[in-house]
């Protein structure tokens, strides 16, 4: 892309490259900055639980790492390309091919089947659509889904609809699973479940980043990065 910027050494190897990542947001002529200096790299196959109080910064900087927000200073370089250059066209390509999501929310159409909702970003895709169908069917077979790939998400509970959100950010095999408090607004056991899922992801190979506040929950990565007013906790990183 014409984006790309001049990898450093071993920048192919490292999928996420931030450096003195900062970032204020403005509103009624006050700046308020959220970020101070992150740097942070991310190899491949990682499992990283970024955690700390709410208003630490952990799901900002997660967004940016995701290409839904940008850093207003420091530098970022994904998949040795410079994220602060390029484009919303560039950056919706790199989101789509690169990124999958999955948030608290859920944020399942209500009048779509689960298999709808997990073929969504197969609009992105130059996939047949059987192909991905076939995905889709076998991604919600995983998840221990197969009998309610038909139901809609009022008739599934929310641990079913956490896992039809999983089979959704994984349609489209991404390199890298943001997950912002993915087991947020579930009971213990379910919480667990997901948490499994989410470990069979990452020893499948792929890199996980998981915004969450519990400690439970980040005992599941096998990398933890505490966070506090917007800084990463250097004392606190595992």
């Amino acid at each position: 892309m014409s984006a790309a910027a001049t990898a450093p050494p071993g920048a192919e190897h490292m999928p996420v490259r931030l450096e003195h990542v900062s970032k204020t947001f403005a509103r009624d002529g006050l700046e308020t900055r959220v970020l101070h200096d992150i740097s942070l790299e991310v190899p491949p196959g990682d499992f990283i639980a970024l955690t700390g109080s709410s208003g630490s910064g952990k799901s900002t900087l997660l967004y940016i790492i995701g290409l839904l927000e940008q850093a207003t200073g420091g530098s970022y370089l994904l998949m040795g390309h410079d994220a602060t250059a390029l484009d919303d066209t560039a950056a919706s390509a790199f989101r789509n091919s690169l990124f999958g999501f999955v948030f608290q929310s859920f944020f399942l159409i209500p009048y779509a089947s689960a298999l709808d909702n997990v073929l969504l970003p197969g609009v992105y895709s130059d996939k047949p659509g059987n192909e991905l169908r076939r995905r889709a069917e076998l991604l919600l077979e995983q998840v221990g889904l197969a009998d309610r790939m038909h139901h809609m998400p009022g008739q599934l509970s929310g641990g079913q609809q956490q896992r039809v959100a999983l089979a959704r950010a994984l349609l489209n095999s991404p390199a890298i699973l943001l997950a912002d408090e993915p087991t947020g607004q579930l009971d213990t056991a379910t919480s667990r479940a997901i948490l499994d899922l989410l470990g069979n992801i990452n020893a499948s190979g792929t890199t996980i980043i998981m915004v969450t506040h519990s400690r439970e929950t980040a005992a599941a990565a096998t990398r933890r990065i505490a966070m506090r007013d917007g800084r990463i906790f250097p004392h606190h990183t595992a």
